[in-house]
């Protein structure tokens, strides 16, 4: 969903093992789309997938496409020890624009350059299996 170069630490991120309740996000995540679960009676959207709403338990789930967009909540720094090779880690909270948090991670910028309340974009980034994961980076303008 990017025109920006690969993150280097990607290829420590490990291909995510789907679920019944995930098995749809990651196949159109393969292909290129960024879904997230809205639920037909209520209205609301979630993250994470799971098999009914976490606000009225209902089971009747559709996918949405998302433009992937949203704001840090809250991030950190993950540092390897001294002499370690890999680089740092920003590991994030991100409010989507449907609303719901997410986990995830923060690339494309110096760690200390990130900021509570910056725009971000979703990016599908390699694993080192067969599903690219969800990160974030800047949004451009």
């Amino acid at each position: 969903m990017s025109d920006s170069p690969p993150n280097p630490s990607s290829a420590l991120r490990p291909c995510p093992v789907p679920t019944p309740e995930t098995q749809h996000f990651w196949n159109m995540a393969r292909q290129g789309l960024f879904l997230v679960p809205r639920c037909r009676d209520c209205g609301r959207a979630h993250w994470y997938p799971r098999a009914a709403c976490p606000f009225c338990w209902s089971v009747h789930i559709d996918w949405n496409p998302s433009p992937g967009r949203g704001t840090v909540y809250s991030f950190t720094v993950l540092r390897h020890g001294a002499g370690a090779a890999a680089p740092p880690v920003v590991l994030a909270f991100v409010t989507l624009d449907e609303g719901p948090a997410m986990l995830t991670h923060l690339v494309a910028r110096a760690p200390e350059d990130w900021s509570i309340g910056d725009a971000v974009q979703v990016r599908l980034e390699p694993s080192d299996g067969d599903y690219p994961v969800p990160v974030f980076e800047p949004l451009r303008t």
